[in-house]
């Protein structure tokens, strides 16, 4: 579960309590699937082209988004460009990063013309923060939209925080604490560098996983948590460090500030769009420097800043970015396709 994946499955949980109906095409609907180069976590399936025309074509859809630039997504854009349907695209990721950082020969320049293509031929592109539409903008994106993300409030509270026992029991404090998957995209190091008091754990897995376990065994490296028990490593952390900067937003900040840990990053697009000026955290570009101011930060002021993320609000905004066809044309537009 990543905050892309939770994203769009909160998104789609509110959008049929409201009695909309969602269908969703994914890898792990039966299809035939390939790990992702360098990511094996990640499946993608290749040959899936034909079902996707006919699953499209069956459900008739009012309105179509295309949430990632995998083989699925091209294939739904293919047809919806020769179908001449409008549809709407969300750039979740720095994809064009997260290439050069796993195959440092291919040029940013071609990353960013390849997937500009992509998201330019639909009617909208959801991104997740203001800053990151005005940098888009100038790599040649149009018709962006900011779709900001939520928190679950009844997961990640201040009340779980050492209840029943400290998940960091016997480990010097402060503790510094990073979630998220272990990549060498989310810049980790950087992290585990710092020359810092306490203690350093990180949570998660990922493909850089076991060599960082080896280059750095004096770290806690606790592996994936999930639910109440991912809560409650955020709860009973003093600082959330998010070194990332090819992340769009960051969710896991806003996850940590819900159960009252303030989170420190770099002055960059996620962090400077969530932490500045809400007390709840410190960007730097030093970000030793954010980690030590965060421990005098009251953990009341996170908690109550993280309440201003509705997920409610989120499945809103998407609902009205999105590109639907008017009402009365849909049966007639689809009738039409062959």
């Amino acid at each position: 579960m990543n905050g892309v994946v939770k994203t769009l499955s909160t998104t789609i949980e509110h959008l049929r309590r409201q009695n909309h109906e969602v269908e969703v095409i994914a890898p792990s609907d039966g299809y035939w699937t390939m790990p992702l180069p360098t990511y094996p976590d990640i499946r993608l399936a290749p040959f899936a082209k034909r079902d996707v025309q006919r699953r499209i074509k069956t459900f008739r859809p009012q309105a179509i988004h295309i949430a990632t630039e995998g083989p699925l997504g091209q294939a739904a854009r293919k047809y919806c460009l020769k179908w001449d349907m409008p549809y709407s695209t969300s750039y979740h990721t720095k994809f064009p990063e997260y290439v050069k950082a796993r195959f440092p020969f291919v040029p940013l320049s071609l990353a960013y013309r390849v997937v500009r293509k992509f998201h330019n031929s639909g009617q909208r592109i959801m991104v997740t923060t203001p800053s990151m539409a005005e940098f888009l903008k100038t790599k040649g994106f149009k018709n962006l939209a900011a779709w900001s993300r939520g928190v679950d409030l009844k997961q990640f509270s201040p009340a779980l925080r050492f209840n029943p026992e400290d998940v960091y029991k016997g480990l010097p404090r402060p503790i510094f604490v990073n979630v998220g998957r272990v990549a060498v995209e989310k810049n980790i190091e950087a992290f585990l560098d710092m020359d810092l008091p306490g203690s350093k754990v990180v949570v998660g897995k990922g493909p850089q996983l076991d060599a960082l376990k080896k280059k750095y065994p004096d770290i806690l490296f606790t592996g994936a948590k999930f639910g109440n028990e991912l809560a409650r490593y955020f709860a009973d952390a003093d600082v959330f460090v998010f070194p990332s900067k090819t992340d769009t937003f960051g969710l896991v900040n806003i996850e940590a500030m819900a159960t009252g840990t303030p989170a420190a990053g770099y002055p960059v697009s996620g962090p400077i769009d969530i932490i500045p000026g809400s007390g709840a955290g410190v960007v730097h570009e030093d970000l030793r420097e954010a980690c030590l101011q965060c421990l005098n930060i009251d953990r009341d002021i996170p908690a109550q800043f993280a309440k201003t993320y509705s997920w409610k609000n989120v499945a809103d905004l998407f609902l009205d970015y999105l590109a639907p066809l008017d009402n009365e044309d849909v049966e007639t537009f689809w009738d039409k396709i062959r």
